[in-house]
C-alpha cells in the first residue's frame, strides 16, 4: 500500500483516522528505511580462501559506495555472507538456502565456487531470487539454454571459460605474427589440473590449435591441488615446447611450477590461468615468477576510470589487496543495485512478478564497470567476450593479458591493444 492509497482509505475519519494515518505513515517510513538483505556465499575458509575474501571486500566496498549514495530507492543495502568451506555442490547450495531462509535475500551475488554443476541455479530457480556468480563455467550457459524460464535469474558476470581457449591461441599467434616473440617451433604443452574449468579450457586450446598454426605435443593433466611438478617437468623438457599453457590456476601451486621449471628451464614461454593475479603467487614465488604471462576474462582494468575503485579498494583493505578479484563482485553488486532501482525494488523470494523485472533491468542494461563492460548474452545470460567473441569493445568484457615483468609491482597489461598499458617483454629465461 503506497501512501495516496493510505490518505484515501482514511480520509475523513476524525481523531481516530487521524491517529491511524499517523502509524500508517509511521510504518512506511520504517518500510523505507529497512534495509535490503544482499547475500553471498563464498569460500571464507579451505583452498579458495584466499579469493573468498577479496570477493567479501568487492561487495563491502560497493555496498559502502551505494549506500552513500543513498542506497536503493533509500533503503540501505545490509550484506549477510555464509562460508562455502571446501565447496561442491551440497555445501554452496545449503549456504545459499540459508541466506534465503534467514534473511529472505531477493539477491546472491557470489565469487567463484568449485564443484558445484552449476547446481546454484536451481536454488535461484526454486526461490525467485536472482543470483550472480563469476564461476566463469560453460556449463552455466548449456543448463540456462534448457529452460530459460526456469533460469530467468541467474547471470554470469564474466563470459564462460571456454573463451580463454582460443583468445591465447590469438595471443600467442599476434606475438609471434608481429615480431615480438620468435617461436623456436610450433609446438605447445598444454598442462591442466583435474576440474572442470581447467579441462574445458585445456580442450578449448587442444581443438582450436591447428587453427591458429600449432600443434600440441604435450596434453598432461595433474591432480587438483598439486605443487609437484616434477614429472611433467621431466616431459617438458625432454620435447621442449614454444610455449608452456597451464591451466591450473591455484596460486601457491603455480608458483610452485615456476620455482621448480627455472631450475631447468626451457626456451619456451609460460601462460598459466588466472592465479597468477592473486597475491600468494608473487609472495611465494618471488623473482622466479619475472616473464610469466597469465589472463583474465575478468579483472580491474587499470585504466583511469577503474582508478578511484583501485585506490580506495588498497586504502581500505591493504596496499597488496587483489583488486582483480575483489572487483568482480564489486561490479556485480553495482549492477544489480541499479537495475533494482530501475525496477522500483528489489523484490524478496517467491515474488516472481518482481524479481523477473529486475532480472529484464539486468538483461537489458549494458554496464560499463572497472572490469569492462557487461551485456547478457541472451542465449545464455553472462558476458560477452572482447575481442574473440564480439568485434566491439564497448558490448564485451576484454580478455585480458597480463605479464609479471617485476614481482614487487603489479602485472603489466599487454593486451588486447586497446587496454594495453605496457609492451610484452621476453622472459628471463629465453636465451
Amino acid at each position: 500500500m503506497n501512501r495516496r492509497a493510505m490518505l484515501q482509505g482514511v480520509l475523513g475519519a476524525g481523531a481516530a483516522g487521524g491517529t491511524l494515518l499517523s502509524d500508517l505513515n509511521s510504518q512506511a517510513r520504517a518500510a523505507e528505511d529497512t534495509p535490503i538483505p544482499v547475500g553471498s556465499a563464498l569460500p571464507m575458509s579451505g583452498l579458495a580462501a584466499a579469493d573468498g575474501i577479496e570477493f567479501k571486500n568487492g561487495l563491502t566496498l560497493a555496498a559502502e559506495e551505494i549506500n552513500a549514495a543513498g542506497g536503493i530507492l533509500g533503503r540501505p543495502i545490509e550484506l549477510h555472507i555464509e562460508d562455502t568451506k571446501e565447496m561442491g555442490a551440497d555445501l554452496v547450495t545449503q549456504a545459499m538456502q540459508r541466506l534465503i531462509d534467514r534473511h529472505s535475500t531477493p539477491v546472491i551475488i557470489n565469487g567463484y565456487n568449485l564443484g558445484t554443476n552449476m547446481a546454484e541455479m536451481d536454488v535461484a530457480a526454486d526461490n525467485d531470487v536472482i543470483m550472480m556468480h563469476y564461476n566463469t563455467l560453460i556449463s552455466h550457459n548449456e543448463k540456462f539454454k534448457t529452460d530459460p524460464d526456469r533460469y530467468y535469474g541467474s547471470f554470469q558476470g564474466d563470459p564462460p571459460e571456454y573463451w580463454y581457449g582460443p583468445g591465447c591461441l590469438n595471443f600467442l599467434k599476434n606475438l609471434a605474427d608481429t615480431g615480438q616473440w620468435k617461436a623456436p617451433n610450433k609446438k605447445i604443452a598444454i598442462i591442466p589440473s583435474a576440474n572442470e574449468y581447467s579441462i574445458v579450457i585445456a580442450n578449448a586450446i587442444r581443438d582450436k590449435a591447428k587453427e591458429y598454426g600449432f600443434e600440441v605435443s604435450l596434453f598432461e593433466t595433474v591432480p587438483f591441488p598439486t605443487n609437484q611438478w616434477g614429472p611433467t617437468l621431466a616431459k617438458l623438457r625432454q620435447d621442449p615446447p614454444a610455449a608452456i599453457l597451464v591451466t591450473h590456476f591455484l596460486p601457491q601451486d603455480l608458483a610452485q611450477f615456476m620455482v621448480q621449471f627455472l631450475q631447468q628451464p626451457t626456451n619456451s614461454l609460460v601462460y598459466m590461468q588466472y592465479g597468477p593475479s592473486l597475491p600468494a603467487f608473487r609472495e611465494i614465488g618471488g623473482a622466479n615468477i619475472n616473464g610469466v604471462l597469465y589472463s583474465t576474462v575478468i579483472g580491474c582494468l587499470p585504466d583511469d576510470y577503474a582508478k578511484p575503485f583501485r585506490e580506495a579498494y588498497r586504502a581500505k583493505f591493504g596496499p597488496t589487496a587483489a583488486y582483480l578479484t575483489g572487483s568482480q563482485t564489486y561490479d556485480g553488486l553495482w549492477m544489480w543495485a541499479i537495475a533494482a532501482a530501475l525496477a522500483g525494488g528489489p523484490g524478496e523470494p517467491f515474488n516472481k512478478e518482481q524479481v523477473a523485472k529486475v532480472a529484464a533491468a539486468m538483461r537489458r542494461n549494458v554496464y560499463r564497470g572497472v572490469n569492462g563492460t557487461y551485456r547478457a548474452d541472451p542465449a545464455g545470460q553472462s558476458a560477452y567476450c572482447y575481442p574473440t567473441q564480439v568485434a566491439d569493445p564497448s558490448l564485451g568484457m576484454p580478455h585480458q593479458f597480463l605479464q609479471h615483468q617485476d614481482y614487487k609491482t603489479d602485472a603489466k597489461l599487454v593486451a588486447p591493444a586497446l587496454y594495453a598499458t605496457d609492451s610484452f617483454v621476453l622472459p628471463p629465461w629465453i636465451k
